[in-house]
């Protein structure tokens, strides 16, 4: 069968609902909850049935959209223009518009202001590519929804004109005539004008809590678009409007799928802003009240491409520098051995793994192991993944831990491997092949990753040949899972 190499995915997806032990019944759970699937078909040992921590759970979700924000914040750390802490103070910079206009729409200052951040980042010129009939100013509203929807001034030609004799000004120096050009411009489009921008969000604001009842909502379709959304909550169908974390949760690939489908199918991060909204307020809100603590997050968003730092910062992390410090960890049982045994686990160990190890004079097996919390989380990857994918070829784990000597001669060979902090020599990273039986497999694995990373469990990065995979300290709750590889939890 040929293999597939796994792409971005925004298209939608169609994953059978058939799923074997996602939702199960047995002596170990109640009626209806959600289980960490068991291996398919006949096996000669039983397996206790696990509650999966991670499945949408009502009672939790204060928690499941605290989680979302901090595992969704990794772009607005690494992507804000000028970095995060310049983004925030220009943003502050609205407050008392921000607030006024919150008060006419009647939602929170601090949801619309973080609405200004991830926006614009402050910037009252912003503009996003495609022209001025695309999205412009501190809200980034679209010239049809401005002028149609809105009640705004927009006359595109004329603010076109403006904005050409404004960047010629800026390029001549003569700032003067470029402050004259830009009030011309928010004079005949009113998108440059913050209060006007902020007044127009605002009866958006307005017109979508008044068609979905909820704040929630209308800021999701801010984003989503009235349409899309009423068509994933038709999709959902409750008979109320229900909470966005609710619907974002709840909806999966086997459970509201076609609403799973929708929120997929959109491929702009619509799913997402909800929780990139969060993730800016906890921003703003550190700006004011705690910049040590901001600037902290900031620098360790920034050292990788994932949010794997943040999980686990160096200087509260052990690190095992040279092979006596990762046989020492062995002998403790701090590390664990990868269980060669996919028929229980839907994970393939790759023969490869530790084939450096001779070359600093160190058994291959030392480095074929994890810390159990990093393990069970391996293990709740791999069986969701082929409950998903229908039984497909386990996934191909390449890579677990390593001591500082082995990643050395490693980043010699592959200029992927740093020299520096690497989170596999901390026992708490995995590499999975990125190769699969089918796109079916691909998908599977896909929505996996996303979910546990909203859940802010993982940080997850594409490499050329593998996805690398960091698991927090909270994959604690999985240890139990340890128990059908024969390890003590």
């Amino acid at each position: 069968m040929p293999r597939l190499l796994l792409l971005a995915v925004a298209a939608a997806v169609l994953i059978a609902a058939g799923v074997v032990g996602l939702v199960t019944r047995s002596a170990g759970t109640g009626p209806g909850v959600a289980v960490i699937p068991t291996p398919p078909g006949e096996t000669t040992r039983d397996f206790e049935p696990l509650a999966d921590p991670f499945a949408w759970d009502p009672e939790r979700a204060d928690e499941f959209s605290r989680r979302a924000a901090a595992g969704n914040s990794h772009p607005l750390y690494t992507l804000s223009p000028g970095g995060v802490v310049a983004s925030a103070e220009r943003t502050a910079r609205w407050r008392e518009p921000v607030e006024a206009a919150a008060a006419e729409a009647g939602v929170d200052p601090d949801t619309l202001e973080a609405l200004v951040f991830l926006e614009s980042a402050g910037r009252e010129d912003a503009r996003a590519p495609g022209g001025l009939e695309s999205a412009v100013g501190l809200t980034q509203i679209l010239a049809e929804t401005g002028a149609n929807l809105l009640g705004m001034r927009v006359d595109v030609a004329a603010s076109e004109r403006y904005t050409r004799q404004l960047a010629r000004a800026e390029r001549r120096g003569r700032e003067r005539r470029a402050a004259a050009l830009r009030r011309a411009r928010a004079r005949v489009d009113q998108r440059f004008d913050p209060e006007q921008a902020l007044a127009g969000t605002a009866r958006y604001l307005q017109l979508a809590r008044d068609r979905f009842g909820r704040e929630d909502l209308s800021f999701v379709s801010y984003h989503m678009g009235m349409g899309n959304l009423e068509d994933v909550l038709a999709a959902y169908g409750a008979e109320d409007r229900p909470s966005y974390v609710q619907v974002y949760f709840d909806s999966t690939p086997v459970r509201h799928a076609r609403a799973y489908r929708l929120l997929t199918s959109l491929g702009d991060d619509s799913s997402n802003y909800w929780w990139k909204l969060g993730a800016a307020r906890e921003i703003m809100r550190l700006w004011r009240e705690d910049g040590a603590e901001l600037g902290r997050l900031d620098a360790l968003h920034g050292a990788k491409a994932s949010a794997e730092e943040v999980l686990h910062p160096p200087a509260d992390t052990d690190v095992y520098a040279l092979p006596e410090d990762l046989e020492r960890a062995w002998d403790a049982g701090d590390i664990v051995a990868f269980p060669d045994d996919e028929a229980t686990t839907g994970l393939r160990l790759d023969r490869r793994m530790g084939e450096l190890a001779k070359r600093i004079d160190q058994p291959v097996e030392r480095y074929r192991g994890l810390r159990r919390s990093a393990l069970a989380m391996a293990l709740y990857i791999g069986a969701e993944v082929r409950a998903l994918s229908g039984g497909q070829e386990p996934l191909v784990v390449t890579s677990t831990v390593r001591d500082g000597s082995y990643q050395h001669e490693l980043a010699n060979r592959n200029r992927e491997a740093t020299r520096r902090y690497s989170l596999h020599t901390t026992g708490w990273a995995f590499d999975v092949l990125r190769e699969y039986r089918s796109r079916r497999h691909a998908l599977a694995f896909q929505f996996v990753l996303d979910r546990l990373r909203s859940l802010n469990v993982i940080a997850w990065v594409r490499e050329p040949r593998a996805i690398h995979i960091t698991a927090s300290r909270d994959a604690e709750v999985l240890l139990g899972l340890l128990e059908r590889v024969n390890i003590e939890p």
